[in-house]
């Protein structure tokens, strides 16, 4: 085929994507319920960092001030922009993704086959995040993409998805690998995204609450986890799910494992305080 007949079938390629249905639907509202549910979540505790109320500060995994009033509004931006700059990506490999695509809107499955799937998108996605981020700390990777995403020393939890627009896309495709390996019903997918989402704003909002319900998750640790990357830079590669380190070369934030032991310790000993009384 010579250029000018490429360039006379290419509208009429991107004609039958936009008349995909499945096209906006895996597509573009999966992308507007990502972004709109990492707000929903986020915003809540972004306010809570702006206001840093006292009688919060002593569960404050950093004892020193949010970013959060610099990077407020470049933060909005850069999702803005990411979102976009995926959206136009998405647009152009949807002639060539519309062929791996096994996202179906057919019969929805049973609640505990919806459960299972959920378990493997979390398993397999924090397994693919964890070795894309440790190759996002190699030398080239890290001063030219992930370092955007490092300038927030101490996070908040809009700072989840503030990101250089290369490691957003990549983030993103990976959180499809599992879905699209399974064949996933499309509101599968939603759930699992929402659920994806959350953990970004979780796992960034700087406060270690002694109530947070998504501490009963086994092996996630909250905000805890990711804050020490951001406050050490190396280690703590996973997203999800801190075991990881420990299997693949034990690559914790070692203050991490020190914070753990000594938060064990005091409760131990309120416990057995509690005991004696």
């Amino acid at each position: 085929m010579d250029f000018t007949a490429l360039t006379q079938l290419l509208p009429t390629i991107y004609q039958e994507t936009f008349q995909d249905v499945m096209y906006w639907q895996v597509g573009v509202y999966t992308l507007l319920i990502s972004m709109g549910t990492f707000l929903l979540f986020a915003l809540p505790w972004t306010a809570l960092a702006i206001f840093d109320p006292v009688s919060l500060q002593k569960y404050k995994i950093q004892n020193k001030p949010f970013q959060v009033k610099q990077y407020f509004l470049p933060n909005l931006a850069r999702i803005a922009i990411n979102s976009s700059i995926f959206f136009v990506i998405l647009t152009l490999v949807w002639p060539l993704f519309q062929h791996i695509n096994t996202i179906h809107t057919g019969s929805f499955p049973a609640w505990y086959w919806v459960l299972a799937q959920l378990v493997f998108f979390i398993f397999l996605d924090d397994f693919l995040y964890y070795w894309m981020h440790r190759a996002m700390h190699s030398r080239w990777l890290l001063v030219n993409v992930h370092s955007v995403h490092h300038r927030i020393k101490n996070t908040c939890a809009l700072d989840g998805n503030y990101f250089h627009w290369l490691e957003f896309t990549a983030t993103a495709s990976l959180a499809l690998v599992a879905p699209l390996i399974l064949g996933a019903h499309l509101y599968v997918l939603w759930i699992w995204i929402v659920i994806r989402q959350f953990e970004a704003a979780d796992g960034h909002c700087g406060y270690d609450l002694p109530y947070n319900p998504v501490k009963l998750i086994p092996f996630y640790h909250g905000a805890v986890y990711h804050d020490f990357h951001h406050a050490r830079f190396k280690g703590n590669y996973a997203g999800f799910l801190s075991y990881l380190d420990g299997f693949m070369g034990n690559t914790y934030v070692p203050q991490y494992l020190h914070y753990l032991k000594n938060k064990r310790q005091a409760k131990a000993n309120k416990k057995a305080l509690s005991h004696n009384i």
